[in-house]
């Protein structure tokens, strides 16, 4: 199992179950719309879909929060593409991409702050927090599924 995470070679061979590559490619299209949501439209994105509230003071907080949500969103479209290289060119690294994953959708469940549902500056829960569980879950299955050859 060690040696599908760490292959000797990068490669295009991935050697686990297919329906793992299959169903890692609608999360990923997920995931990378999710990036461009926070990097390109960052007050939609914070307002509308993270439920944080238009926070007021002088000077006005909101373009610096808006450009530290932007930038989170260009870090996360990074990784995206770099899970689309692994995608398309190097396939034997699928299992250690999905791990990449895994670990930051876990440091969700396992970190959830109380800051992020405090009414004071917050409408609601955020989508990452209540599907963070449910991602949690389907990549560490994907993740298992990955590290076993084929027959």
């Amino acid at each position: 199992m060690l040696e599908m995470l760490f292959p000797k070679s990068a490669d295009n061979n991935y050697l686990g179950y297919k329906f793992v590559f299959y169903a890692f490619i609608p999360f990923l299209l997920l995931m990378t719309w999710r990036s461009v949501i926070h990097m390109s439209f960052e007050e939609f994105g914070l307002h509308d879909i993270a439920n944080v509230k238009v926070l007021t003071g002088t000077p006005d907080p909101m373009p610096l929060i808006y450009a530290f949500f932007s930038a989170w969103g260009l870090v996360q479209l990074i990784f995206c593409a770099f899970a689309w290289i692994v995608i398309i060119k190097y396939k034997s690294l699928t299992p250690l991409i999905i791990l990449a994953f895994l670990v930051e959708w876990s440091v969700r469940v396992l970190n959830s702050s109380p800051i992020v549902n405090d009414s004071i500056y917050s409408d609601g829960i955020t989508p990452g927090m209540v599907y963070a569980p449910y991602m949690t879950l389907f990549l560490f299955i994907l993740f298992v599924f990955s590290l076993i050859k084929r027959n």
